[in-house]
Order: C-alpha cells, then structure tokens, then sequence
C-alpha cells in the first residue's frame, strides 16, 4: 500500500480542500436545475452566483460535511490501512444527527443515504447498509458515494488502486454497483493527479480501476469519442443527456448523468479550472455536487496555480466552510485545519509523525495565501476601509498580514475569525422566507471562557510608527447582542515581535462568536502587524445555563441530538429521547482533563446522566442513573462496556448532583459528594472530548451545568 509522498503533497492537497469548497459554493444555488433553466437565466456560469439569489455564500453543505466528516473514520480507528466498511459505517452513526445533518433526509427507499442510516441504526452493517440487493439497484445507485470521496484519495496520493479500494469501502456503506466504480474512478484519478497532469493519462488510470463492461467505462469510452468529434461541448452535452440522461434512470439524481457531465467538462474544459467549472455548472443537474469533485481534481492536478488565472476564487471564501454535527470542534473549520487532518492522516499510514505547525497553533497560515476565515471588521464608518489582509512571507515563514491606512484617533482596524455562529444566521426560519440553510447549522463554539489564548504578532521593520494591539473577542450577551471583551494591550515598535497571552476570566456559558485582533494609533499610521499565529489551550472554566431574559444562543452552543430540547420549562435544561439514546452536546475534542457538575432530575427514563470526553454519539465515558436502583459508569467505543456497577437508590423526581471527573486514564464519580467510582481505565482510553447530559428513551432534567480544569494526572 505505501508509496512515497509527493514532495508538494501538502500544497496539493491544500488545492483539492479549496477546490472542493469552490466548486460547490459555485454550484449550491442552481442545484437540481436543468441545463435550459440555467441557460435561460444565466447564459454561463462565470462566477459566484449567490449574490444573485439572494443567499450567503459560505453556508452549511451535505457536499462539504460528509466529504470531511466521514473521513475522520480514517484518524478514529487508528489510521489502519485495512479500515473495513463497518468501522466507517460505525462512524455515520456516530456523527450524524437523525433528521438534521450532512444527509438529505429523503426517506426511506427515497434518499440513499438516508435508507442506508436507517439501516446501520437496526443494526445492519456496511456494506450490507447500501446493498443493492437490499435497497434495490435503483436506490443504491445515486450519486452520494461519488460526492463524499475526496477526502479519502486525499489521504491516498499518488497510490490510486489504494483510493480505489478506499473509495469503495467508503461508498459501500450507502451505495453500490456503478454508484462504487463511479466514485472508484473519481478517487483514482484525484490520486494520480498528485502525479500527472495529462488528462486522457487521468481517465486511463480511472478507467483501470473499474470493470471493463460496467456502465461507467461505457460512459467515459462514448465521451472521448464525442470529444474526439464533436468541438463544441454543448453537443457533446446533448448527446449525453440522449443516451445517459435522467430519463433512463430511476431515482432522483443519479449517479451516470451527473458523473457523464464530469467527464464532460473534465475534457472540454482542457485542464482551465474556469472554463471546467462554466461548463460543469452550465449543464445542471446537480451541479455542487459534480462541480465539487471536478473542482477537487483540478486542485490536486495544477496546485494553487489552478486558481491564479480567471477571477478571485479564493478571497470571498477565505477558507471558510461549516462542519454540522456531533462533534463541536468542528462546526468552524477552515480549509487549512481540514487539509492538515488529512496529510496526517496520509502521514500516519505512512508511518510518519503528524505535522502540527507553529507548536499546533489553531491558526497558523502556513500555507500560501490562506486566510484562515479571517476577515476585517467593516461594520461601521470608524472601522471600514482601515484594514487589508494578505498571507505574506515574514523572513522564513507565512503570516497573516494586516495592511493598515489612515489608522489615527477614531479609527480602529480589526480583524476576526469566527468560533461560533455569526449573528446573520436566523435562530429560527421566518415564515415566508426561504431558508439558505437547508441543512441545519448544528455545533457547538470552539473558543470557551477560562481557556488560555495565545497570538504571536510581528511589526513590520517598514512601519514609521508604533501601534497598539490588543485581542478582544465578541460573546453573546443575555440578549442575544454581541458584546466586545479585551485582553491585555502591547505597543508594538517597528520591527519588534511579541506574544500575546490572554487566560479568559470564568464566566457564564454564552458562546463566544469571534476571536480577533484590534490595532489603534493616536497619530496617523500607515503600515503592517503580522499575526504569525493565533490558538488557544486548557480546559474550559465556565457555568452553562440559561440566560435571561429569553436569549437563545447559550441553547444553540448545545447540539440537539434528541428528540426535544425545549426552553420553555423553570430547569435550565430539559431533554426527551422518545427511541434509543440522545445527546445534548458542546464543548470539542481539545478538551482532556477537567470535571462537569450538574443537578439532575432523572425523571421516567431507561437511564439518563452525564456523559464526559465525548467525541461523538458513540464515543464518550457516562455516568448514568438506571432503572434497576443503581448507577452505572459505561464506556461507549465500538459499543458499550459497562466498567463499574454500583448500588443506588434513587427516585425520577429527586435532584442528584454529580461531579464527574476526568484526569488522564482515571475516573472519578461524586454524587452529592460521597465518592461512588474511581477507575482507570486501561483498555484504549478516551482522552478529550467535550460533555453532554444523556438520556435513553424518557426524561432528563438540569439546572446549571458546570466545567472546570483539573491537573493532568496519569
């Protein structure tokens, strides 16, 4: 399986990230239209057109989320070359949300994927889950499997029968038969592109991975001949809408049509990343989709140069993309940490040691023009136009560059990237206006009170002026308004370097929404501040709960991964489960060492507690209340192991307050302050996550919920 690493490997993958986030932004809001609707309307697509209709550009995707989520199954089970279906089927159950995130929720016998998850819940494992003989040839071979490969040949480069099998394993769990060599073909081709550039060479090596007679291969054979006869592609295109159109196929987009017009394009467009993505999304059908794997390619196949020529892809994305789901770290994530998870991921089944830049800062722009999501502040005449950000170089390393103008008295310049959900996205979709986000921004923040934040600034040697720079972040206040807090300020000479280290005082739970950098001059200032890197460590130390008067953004920090969460009870917190085990979930993976506190009301339920180091709704240590009068301490990791069993009575309507601790490989349970478990556990051990209250099928109530550090211990 091994090969060697390409020596631009990181750069390359880089490019595929940002491709893939492209081509689907570029082709989310013409989604599902034929190519005569999108003809009529727009002539050819050129360019972003959310502006156009009225929508956001950088918005929760199924695209984007199950192409990054699912390929966590890789770092989950250990980097094993020889992950099997089951364990990424494992992985689906433990990141998506019933009805809420990553699939479209279509239906049973409707939506692929959806089919697929219901059976994976019953207890049927991949690759039985996508079975054609189970689901039917129809259902079984949409387009899904094809969408959510990138980020599996990203962690194969240059080994493209390796991707193949990858690809198949992982589109096994919801698809099979021409949905697997479609999705083969892609992930080989992604692969080899770490390689080569010629583009029939691609197609070959995509072609050497299928069967010869599979459908597939006929499709791409009738398209080189089309290409080979016909110049303009709009022909080619109607004659693939003749022979391999929607009309010859069941199901609502499947996979032939939509894999046809990639190769369309993939040959039409001959290696220009403009025209490829004009012709991709001209076409129609599902565009994001198809315009996300063949924006991908091209990425891997010419590096960032595949973006330098045509207009400003890169700068209104900035790196930016959403990750809905179970694990809250997460939701805000940028195309740089992605790309990092998976050139460790390739590394590690490298045998190799991970690579964490700048000592593992969150935000480090390493990489040529990344940005990182952040973005200048121009929300008011005192700080519009003060501020241009560039990734630039800085002696032998890449920084965030903010290009300041006109800074004096009254006019401030700040830069930002958010940690939680910015203020535009509705708390609640308004009648008669339609909704962007069509799948459901569901996560918790990544920044939280009582952590350590750290940033590295550097005054350009060209500046004629000091200037002063000061963190600050925006909280969500009880109402639901941003409030601005500070850290600490340092005038920054020409030519000097500081460290910022700001601890977060304790405080209550409202999310934070950005993390950012204020710089101000009481004389006129032009000049440069780079921030060389920007993250933050420790455990949280804060108190959850609601907030008054009616603020709702302390409640979205939760994930809802039940059936009800209602705010409309006295307790802070009130959870239904009506099948099987629900979650209500925030903090994230960076967590590792610290206690939660809660008072809870275990009402009528199967059990129901708190669970700790939870990295998902399958992976997480809990301690619950059972209906046999005791209290148990379960571990839950490729299933459940119970770990301690202990005696206690208790009633569904008396208040229980329990402190559960986590320190290294040891355990330690209190409730109402008398000592029920201390344990190590020495069987793989969960060491981070963040905390949910649990319940299974019934009631769980609770007041405040609170975090604090601990020493680490082993």
């Amino acid at each position: 399986m091994k090969t060697e690493l390409p020596t631009d490997f990181i750069e390359k993958t880089y490019a595929g990230v940002l491709g893939k986030l492209i081509g689907v932004y570029l082709g989310r809001p013409i989604e599902g239209q034929t190519y005569e609707e999108v003809s009529t309307e727009f002539g050819e697509v050129l360019y972003y057109l959310n502006e156009a209709r009225g929508l956001p550009l950088v918005v929760t995707d199924d695209d984007v989320t199950g192409t990054f989520a699912f390929a966590r199954a890789m770092t989950d089970y250990g980097c094993n070359p020889d992950i099997t279906a089951e364990q990424i089927g494992q992985t689906w159950l433990n990141t998506i949300i019933e009805n809420k995130t990553v699939l479209w929720w279509g239906g049973l016998g409707n939506s692929t994927e959806q089919t697929a998850y219901l059976r994976l819940s019953h207890g049927i494992a991949a690759p039985k889950s996508g079975s054609s003989d189970l689901n039917s040839q129809v259902v079984s071979e949409q387009i899904g499997a094809q969408i959510f490969i990138d980020g599996w040949a990203m962690m194969s480069p240059a080994n493209p029968i390796f991707a193949a099998d990858l690809a198949r394993r992982a589109g096994s769990v919801s698809h099979d038969g021409e949905a697997l060599h479609a999705a083969a073909v892609i992930a080989a081709m992604e692969s080899q592109a770490y390689l080569e550039t010629d583009i029939n060479a691609l197609l070959e090596t995509g072609l050497s991975v299928i069967p010869n007679d599979c459908l597939i291969a006929n499709l791409i054979r009738d398209l080189r001949a089309w290409h080979a006869v016909l110049p303009d592609w709009r022909e080619a295109r109607q004659k693939l809408e003749q022979h391999y159109g929607y009309e010859q196929f069941g199901g609502d987009v499947h996979v032939i049509p939509n894999h046809g017009l990639i190769i369309l394009a993939l040959l039409y467009g001959a290696g220009d990343f403009q025209q490829s993505m004009m012709i991709v999304n001209t076409s129609g059908w599902d565009t994001d989709c198809n315009a996300g794997n063949l924006a991908c390619l091209l990425g891997i196949r010419g590096g960032l140069a595949t973006f330098e020529t045509g207009p400003d892809w890169r700068t209104p994305i900035a790196d930016r993309l959403f990750l809905p789901g179970t694990d809250g770290n997460c939701f805000i994530t940028d195309a740089v940490i992605q790309t990092y998870q998976l050139v460790n991921a390739a590394r590690q089944l490298h045998g190799l040691e991970p690579i964490n830049p700048k000592n593992g800062a969150r935000f480090h722009f390493s990489l040529p023009g990344s940005l990182q999501g952040f973005q200048t502040d121009e929300t008011s005449l005192e700080t519009r136009g003060v501020l241009r950000l560039e990734n630039a170089v800085v002696t032998t390393t890449r920084a965030l560059a903010l290009h300041y103008s006109m800074l004096a008295t009254g006019r401030v310049a700040r830069a930002y990237s958010q940690t939680f959900l910015p203020p535009q996205i509705p708390l609640v979709p308004t009648p008669g206006v339609p909704n962007p986000w069509k799948y459901q921004p569901l996560g918790a923040p990544s920044l939280y009170f009582g952590q350590i934040v750290e940033a590295v600034l550097i005054a350009a040697p060209s500046n004629h002026d000091a200037v002063t720079a000061q963190l600050y972040l925006q909280r969500y206040n009880a109402n639901d308004k941003l409030e601005r807090v500070y850290g600490t300020a340092v005038i920054l000479e020409p030519n000097t370097k500081h460290t910022l280290i700001w601890q977060l005082e304790p405080e209550r739970g409202e999310p934070i929404a950005e993390i950012g950098i204020e710089l101000r001059s009481k004389t006129r200032a032009d000049g440069t501040i780079y921030l060389d890197s920007l993250g933050w460590h420790g455990e949280p130390n804060a108190i959850f709960g609601r907030s008054e008067p009616d603020g709702m953004m302390w409640r979205r920090a939760w994930v809802e991964a039940v059936d009800r969460a209602d705010k409309r009870y006295p307790e802070d917190y009130r959870i239904v489960q009506n099948q099987g085990t629900g979650l209500l979930i925030t903090g994230s993976r960076t967590w590792r060492n610290y206690a939660m506190t809660a008072t809870v009301e275990p009402g009528l339920s199967e059990r129901s507690g708190l669970a700790i180091r939870v990295q998902g709704l399958r992976r997480y240590y809990a301690v619950l209340f059972t209906t046999q009068g005791q209290v148990q301490l379960i571990k839950a990791l490729n299933g459940e192991t119970i770990l301690a069993t202990q005696s206690f009575f208790w009633q569904r309507a008396g208040q229980y307050t329990i402190r559960f601790e986590a320190n290294g490989s040891s355990l330690t349970v209190f409730i109402d302050n008398a000592l029920v478990f201390k344990l190590t556990d020495q069987q793989n051990p969960l060491l981070e996550g963040g905390i949910a209250l649990l319940v299974t099928e019934g009631r769980l109530s609770s007041r405040t919920v609170q975090v604090q550090p601990l020493g680490t211990t082993q």
